[in-house]
C-alpha cells in the first residue's frame, strides 16, 4: 500500500507529481517538475516520502514529516493523487488508511500544510474534519 520512495521510485513520483500541474505552478510557478527537484521534495532524509499503491498500480504520494521541530507535531506535508484519479474517492480512502498507520505508530494528532490559493485541497481536508489552527496555514486533526 504505502511504499517508500526510492531512487529507483523517483519516474514513478514525477509521473504522479507533474500531470498536477495546478498544484506545481502555486508551488513553485511552473507546471512541470525536473528529476532534480522531485529528487529535493522525495529523497530529502527530512521526511518520509511513499507512493501510495492501490488496485495494482501507483495512484498517489504521501509525504510525511514525523516532528516538526516548529511545534513537535507531526505533519503531511502532502498528499497528491494521479490527476486521472481526482474525484474518485482514492484522497479519502488513503488519507484514512494513512491515519490508521499512523495511529499504529502511537500519533494521536496530525497537521497539514496547505498553500495559499489550493482552494481544492481545503476543502478536502476539511471535508476529513481537519479544524484551523493558530499555525499559519496549519490544520490539525485529532486521530480518534
Amino acid at each position: 500500500m504505502f511504499c517508500p520512495v526510492t531512487e529507483d521510485l523517483l519516474d514513478t513520483a514525477m509521473e504522479i507529481l507533474n500531470p498536477n500541474t495546478h498544484y506545481n505552478i502555486l508551488e513553485n510557478g511552473n507546471p512541470v517538475r525536473t528529476a532534480e527537484e522531485a529528487e529535493n521534495m522525495f529523497l530529502n532524509g527530512n521526511t518520509e516520502s511513499y507512493l501510495v499503491y492501490l488496485e495494482n498500480r501507483y495512484i498517489g504520494i504521501i509525504d510525511f514529516l514525523e516532528n516538526n521541530p516548529n511545534d513537535n507535531c507531526p505533519w503531511i506535508g502532502l498528499l497528491m493523487i494521479h490527476a486521472d484519479y481526482h474525484s474518485k474517492g482514492y484522497g479519502k480512502k488513503v488519507y484514512n488508511l494513512f491515519e490508521e498507520e499512523l495511529k499504529k505508530r502511537g500519533f494521536n494528532k496530525v497537521r497539514i500544510g496547505i498553500m495559499t490559493g489550493n482552494t481544492g485541497a481545503k476543502r478536502f481536508w476539511i471535508s476529513l474534519g481537519f479544524k484551523f489552527s493558530q499555525i499559519k496555514s496549519g490544520k490539525t486533526r485529532g486521530l480518534a
